[in-house]
């Protein structure tokens, strides 16, 4: 089935922070690609369209442009 994603989408269950501003909150990765991800998080409010996020078991950083926002997650795009 195609989504019209640019890359395929791995599913995974890794920690994460997102980070702006000074603060963090901590989040799970549930699926990634090269291109972007989806976060779940206990709640979107408060979180800037634009951030980073530290992929810890990874210990990768990537900037992120929010793309949807649902309930308890949301979809990034990564920013290159």
């Amino acid at each position: 089935m195609d989504e019209g994603r640019k890359a395929p989408r791995h599913r995974v269950l890794k920690a994460g922070t997102i980070s702006f501003g000074g603060a963090g909150i901590s989040c799970t990765i549930r699926n990634l690609s090269e291109t972007g991800a989806a976060l779940d998080v206990s709640s979107p409010v408060g979180i800037p369209n634009e951030f980073v996020l530290i992929i810890e078991a990874d210990n990768s950083v990537r900037q992120c442009r929010i793309v949807w926002r649902k309930e308890r997650r949301i979809g990034v795009a990564f920013q290159f």
